[in-house]
């Protein structure tokens, strides 16, 4: 015959089994969530390090693009030196002429907006 007293132990002692399956169950779930947290965390770490590295190697296109930009406008600026360099050796009667005319449409230009406001 079961006892009050032999009847409590025994729905303690299920109690207290069944409060350390909880906890231990707590405790798996726990480590479950670190280690998904922290293969999120890697995996987002990663995904920086691309970006970054995506980043840097744009900037470099970037500044390779107007280094070459530059470059072909200074070649272009020195070829048209040089032709008008040889245009006026060449003709120089013609090249004074041009440059009078030039400057007479210019002010001439300057003219009409002084007289525009």
């Amino acid at each position: 015959m079961t006892t009050p007293s032999s009847t409590t132990k025994t729905y303690g002692s299920a109690a207290s089994n069944s409060g350390d399956h909880l906890a231990s169950a707590f405790d798996g779930a726990g480590q479950s969530a670190l280690h998904a947290i922290d293969g999120a965390a890697d995996a987002l770490s990663n995904k920086v390090d691309d970006i970054r590295s995506q980043a840097g190697a744009a900037a470099t296109r970037g500044m390779d693009a107007l280094r070459d930009s530059s470059r072909q406008l200074r070649e272009t600026a020195g070829r048209a030196t040089d032709s008008t360099i040889a245009y006026v050796k060449d003709e120089p009667v013609k090249a004074v002429l041009l440059a009078a005319a030039t400057g007479a449409l210019l002010m001439g230009f300057v003219s009409l907006l002084r007289r525009a406001r």
